[in-house]
């Protein structure tokens, strides 16, 4: 074969094998990247929140009556004084032909008993006008000598005694009247025969000026004692009431800054933590799991007119502001993975992936403070995977 076919072959055959050898080479992955870069940042906690009235008045019950209907609604005005509520006295009870005919025997026995009573009356007045009678009689025959010091004792004696038992009697009478008077009202305010007389009623009225803000009982009917009934308050004077696991509360204090966010309007609100309370609660959280809380109480400092749609219990996210710096280098939270003792990340250099182990301080929800190991301007992957490692080729997603 000649030579020059022999070149045209060996070129041939190379040209195979280093097509092979392309095609089973590694193809670069794919990888999100980001440059590192300085900035402000902030370190916080995030929770969500609600909206509540500083100050809440509870009227409610002061005694077991009839309410009268409720005619105002949520969100009235009230001043200082007006009027809220009014309770009438609990009406009488029906009486059912049993019951009226033990009341109607009940009135008769009183009846009789009164006159039993003013018979004995009668009997103990005639006795004592007998008694004063010979007391009268013994003291003159006592001054002429003809009755004894004893007779005249005796007679004495005998005159208290009936005057006594006049006395008792008399009482017993008056005793005897009132029950039938009791025996009488059962009949006479039977819910059935209507009303006698206006009753009498008894009216609560607003302790400060303000608006309604929940009604517990609207309609008619009767309330027991200490039953609540409407409550008022300002709805201008609103805070923030926050839950938030007590490993956080631990680093909240009164005075630092709080943004509210996804609250409805346009651009954050500004507050400041007012109280951290000391005691926690457990809550259930949404995977079941028992987690200790903390109420944080955070007031509005931001102008009234910022946030004038907020209402009582309205929903709110509070980011508690623990760290802020300016000029900060940082990266993503998602590109640092652990390596050995420490923190880590990937850069992109000349197509391939670099591990860098870096020193890493304040960290917020998506970005953490770098204090070596990177450099303003490099390229770190975000979102590394197991199939990354150092040295690996890579190239960045469009886009």
């Amino acid at each position: 074969m000649p030579r020059r076919n022999w070149i045209r072959l060996i070129l041939f055959l190379a040209e195979i094998v280093l097509t092979i050898a392309y095609g089973f080479r590694p193809k670069p992955i794919l990888v999100d990247t980001l440059a590192v870069q300085r900035g402000l940042m902030q370190e916080t906690v995030r929770e969500e929140g609600k909206t509540r009235v500083i100050d809440r008045f509870v009227i409610s019950a002061p005694v077991a009556g009839l309410l009268r209907r409720i005619e105002m609604d949520v969100g009235d005005a009230v001043a200082r004084g007006q009027v809220l509520v009014s309770l009438e006295p609990l009406p009488s009870i029906v009486l059912d032909p049993r019951s009226r005919a033990e009341a109607e025997a009940r009135l008769a026995a009183a009846e009789a008993a009164l006159r039993r009573a003013q018979s004995t009356t009668q009997a103990a007045q005639a006795d004592a006008d007998l008694a004063a009678s010979e007391l009268t009689r013994i003291r003159g025959l006592f001054a002429e000598g003809f009755a004894s010091r004893e007779q005249l004792d005796q007679a004495e004696t005998e005159a208290q005694r009936t005057r006594a038992n006049l006395r008792s009697a008399q009482f017993a009478a008056k005793v005897a009247r009132f029950d039938v008077e009791a025996a009488r009202t059962a009949l006479k305010y039977s819910a059935a025969e209507g009303k006698t007389a206006p009753p009498e009623v008894v009216t609560l009225r607003a302790p400060v000026s303000g608006r309604i803000l929940k009604i517990h009982r609207e309609s008619e009917g009767v309330v027991q004692r200490a039953d609540p009934l409407i409550e008022i308050g300002d709805p201008r004077a609103l805070e923030i009431e926050v839950d938030v696991l007590s490993a956080d509360a631990v680093r909240i204090k009164p005075g630092l800054p709080v943004r509210i966010e996804r609250w409805g309007g346009d651009t954050a609100l500004e507050a400041r933590v007012k109280t951290v309370e000391p005691v926690g609660f457990t809550k259930i959280s949404a995977l079941g799991v028992e987690e200790q809380r903390v109420y944080v109480i955070a007031g509005i400092t931001s102008p009234e007119a910022d946030w004038d749609r907020l209402g009582d219990g309205y929903r709110v996210e509070a980011a508690f502001i623990l760290w802020e710096g300016d000029n900060v280098l940082q990266v993503p939270t998602s590109a640092l993975f652990r390596h050995k003792e420490g923190w880590a990340v990937f850069t992109v250099e000349n197509g391939k992936a670099r591990r860098h182990s870096v020193e890493i301080d304040h960290r917020s929800g998506f970005t953490a403070e770098i204090l070596s190991g990177v450099s303003e301007g490099d390229v770190v992957i975000i979102h590394p995977n197991d199939t990354i490692s150092d040295g690996t080729r890579v190239r960045p997603r469009a886009g």
